[in-house]
């Protein structure tokens, strides 16, 4: 869960570093002044943003894709515990700890 909050924001914030670059093309000549001068804030300003962009998607996740899971997780159990699905042949009860 948290490799795929990481790929999606990394894929979301390079999407809007290349957008910006090429929106922002009128800056060109002014790069190295606007790199000495604010490079640092520019820096930790996509490091914010990724990281907020993580936590975000990280808890969309959970949001929508963990729905139900500790009602899915007793139904298996209960249907474990009567016998009715079947189990492989490694995993018998008596061999679970």
């Amino acid at each position: 869960m948290i490799a795929n909050a990481l790929f999606a924001a990394t894929g979301l914030t390079l999407a809007l570093i290349f957008f910006l670059g090429n929106e922002l093309r009128f800056l060109i000549p002014y790069r190295f002044l606007l790199l000495n001068q604010s490079g640092m804030a520019l820096l930790l300003s996509v490091a914010m943003l990724f990281v907020n962009l993580t936590g975000g998607l990280f808890a969309l996740g959970r949001r929508f894709f963990l729905k139900d899971t500790g009602r899915k997780l007793a139904h298996f159990d209960r249907e474990l515990s009567a016998a009715r699905t079947p189990m492989p042949p490694h995993l018998h009860g008596g061999e679970l700890n």
